[in-house]
């Protein structure tokens, strides 16, 4: 059993949210749903809880109300090993949300996400200052993340 579990919290659409979740995500499911009763405080029958897993990471989603919205103090990381998984899970997630920038996108739910390729830490803290920095500054013109622009960034090699 998982000791921490992200918890995120929706207004009405907890079992949409992960249905779409783990439609994208491998060795994913949806675990278990646990409806309002009628003690409330939302109406009998409402979906209270879904509990998750994507690739095997356990979350729950609640539909606790409007009360509280996400943002982007708190993002879910994918680390990403080809520029087509990067390209894939890009698509997916941005599908009735929105791109921002250095790998950031929003969800149709709120929730933020950064796709990000493995490995790329090290080149940001490259011994090599001038290496890291206009890898840096590559990074910061993209939106979805381009494994070979940021990689001829930092090699100082000129892309068209």
């Amino acid at each position: 059993m998982q000791r921490i579990v992200t918890n995120l919290w929706f207004d009405t659409e907890a079992e949409e949210a992960a249905e779409f979740y783990t439609s994208i995500f491998k060795d994913s499911r949806i675990v278990h749903v646990a409806r309002y009763t009628e003690a409330g405080p939302r109406p009998a029958g409402m979906v209270m809880t879904v509990e998750f897993e994507l690739d095997g990471q356990r979350f729950i989603g609640i539909n606790g109300g409007p009360e509280f919205k996400f943002d982007e103090a708190i993002s879910l990381m994918i680390n990403c090993e080809t520029q087509d998984e990067i390209d894939y899970y890009w698509e997916r997630l941005t599908e009735g949300g929105e791109e921002s920038q250095c790998g950031w996108l929003k969800d149709r739910y709120g929730l933020s996400w950064q796709v990000v390729p493995t490995g790329m830490d090290e080149v940001f803290s490259d011994p090599d200052p001038e290496r890291a920095r206009r890898a840096m500054e590559a990074l910061l013109k993209m939106r979805k993340l381009d494994i070979a622009a940021l990689r001829s960034a930092a090699d100082g090699v000129q892309t068209a």
